[in-house]
C-alpha cells in the first residue's frame, strides 16, 4: 500500500486526511426542564457580556440573588409544555440535528465535508464539536450561526466563543464565520413559500400577518447594533415578495425581559390592541427563528395565542418556522454553498 504522507519520518504521528468541516450553531437549549438543569442554562446564557451589557458586579448580585433562585423554574415549566418527550430534548435540538444530517446528506457527494451541529450555551458544546472536527482532519472549518439577522447577542457571541475554543489549540484550523442572511433571495422566498403553503391551509384568512422578531434593549440599537435595521430590511422583502403592504404584515418584536425599554412595537402589545379594535384573524410568523423552539412554540402560539382570544380574537395561527423542511434546507445549503467558494 502506498504511504500517504511519505515524506513524513517513520516515526512522525500518523495524521488524518485533510477535511473541511461545517459547523451548524444554534442558539441552545437545557439539556432538562428540572430546577437545576434550566439554572445551569440559564446561568450560562444570562452571564454572556453580549447579553446582557449590565454593570458587571450590579449584574451578578441580580443574576445569582434573585433571577436564577426563581427563573428556572418558572422556565422549566414553559419549556415543559413544548418539550420533544419522546426524545426527551428540547424541539430546538431536534430540529437543528436534523438540519446537520439533511445538510450531510446533500453534500454527501464530496467526501472532504464533515457536517456538525453545536449550541451556543448548553450541549453539544461549540468548543466540543470544534476539537471533534479537528480530530477527523477538518483543517478549514465553516461556522454557520443560524440567525437571519446579525445580533452582537447571537452572532457575535457564536464567533466568540469559537474563538475562544481557538485559542486552546496548538494546530488551529483557518476558520470562517457564515454571515447573517436577512436579505438572501433564498430565504426571502423559502419565507415566502412557506407562509403561503401554511396560509393555505388555513380555515381562515388572516385579517393581519405578524412578523415577530425576538427583541433587544434599544440602547443596543444606539451603540451601533445592526440587527434592527435588517429585520425591518426582511420585513420589507417579504412584503414586496407577498405583495402586502406595512398595515397587512407588520413588523414587531418579542421575548423582552427586565425593565429596560426594548425595540418596539411589542409584540403582545400590539396582538393585544389589534385583537381590541376588532381583528378577528391573525397569523404570526417569526422570520429570526430558524428552527422553532420555546420563543415560537410557547410565547407565541400559547402566550400570544390566549392574549389575542382573550382581548375579542377568534382565529388565530402561528406559521412554523422554516426548519428542516426543503425551503429551510435550501437556505442553509445556499449559506453554505456561498462561504465555501475557495475551499471547494
Amino acid at each position: 500500500m502506498t504511504d500517504p504522507n511519505p515524506h513524513l519520518p517513520p516515526n512522525h504521528p500518523k495524521l488524518p486526511p485533510r477535511r473541511i468541516g461545517v459547523l451548524l450553531v444554534n442558539l441552545g437549549t437545557p439539556d432538562a426542564t428540572d430546577y437545576w438543569s434550566m439554572r445551569r442554562y440559564l446561568k450560562e446564557f444570562l452571564s454572556d457580556r453580549r447579553v446582557i451589557e449590565e454593570n458587571p458586579i450590579k449584574w451578578w448580585l441580580v443574576l445569582n440573588l434573585i433571577i436564577l433562585t426563581f427563573r428556572p423554574g418558572r422556565k422549566g415549566k414553559d419549556y415543559d409544555k413544548i418539550w420533544n418527550k419522546e426524545r426527551n430534548e428540547s424541539f430546538l435540538k431536534t430540529i437543528t440535528r436534523s438540519q446537520a444530517e439533511k445538510l450531510s446528506a446533500a453534500m454527501k457527494g464530496d467526501a472532504r465535508i464533515v457536517v456538525d451541529w453545536a449550541m451556543r450555551y448548553g450541549n453539544p458544546s461549540i468548543k466540543s464539536r470544534l476539537d471533534a472536527l479537528q480530530a477527523e482532519g477538518c483543517d478549514r472549518i465553516l461556522i454557520v450561526p443560524l440567525y437571519p439577522q446579525y445580533a452582537a447577542a447571537t452572532t457575535a457571541t457564536v464567533a466568540d466563543k469559537a474563538f475562544e475554543a481557538l485559542a486552546q489549540m496548538r494546530w488551529q484550523p483557518a476558520v470562517r464565520i457564515a454571515p447573517a442572511y436577512f436579505n438572501n433571495p433564498v430565504y426571502i422566498e423559502a419565507l415566502a413559500n412557506s407562509l403561503q403553503a401554511s396560509l393555505a391551509q388555513l380555515s381562515f384568512k388572516p385579517d393581519v400577518i405578524l412578523a415577530s422578531f425576538h427583541g433587544m434593549p434599544e440602547e443596543y440599537l444606539a451603540k451601533g447594533d445592526p440587527y434592527y435595521c435588517q429585520c425591518a430590511a426582511t420585513a420589507r422583502l417579504l412584503r414586496e415578495r407577498l405583495k402586502l403592504d406595512e398595515t397587512q404584515l407588520m413588523m414587531t418584536f418579542q421575548s423582552r425581559f427586565g425593565p429596560a425599554e426594548w425595540l418596539k412595537p411589542y409584540t403582545d402589545k400590539t396582538v393585544e390592541a389589534l385583537a381590541q379594535r376588532g381583528v378577528k384573524n391573525l397569523a404570526i410568523i417569526t422570520p429570526g427563528f430558524s428552527s422553532d423552539c420555546l420563543e415560537t412554540l410557547e410565547e407565541i402560539a400559547m402566550e400570544n395565542a390566549g392574549i389575542f382570544k382573550e382581548h375579542g380574537g377568534e382565529n388565530f395561527a402561528a406559521i412554523s418556522c422554516l426548519n428542516d423542511t426543503a425551503e429551510g434546507m435550501a437556505v442553509i445549503a445556499d449559506v453554505v454553498a456561498r462561504e465555501l467558494q475557495g475551499w471547494v
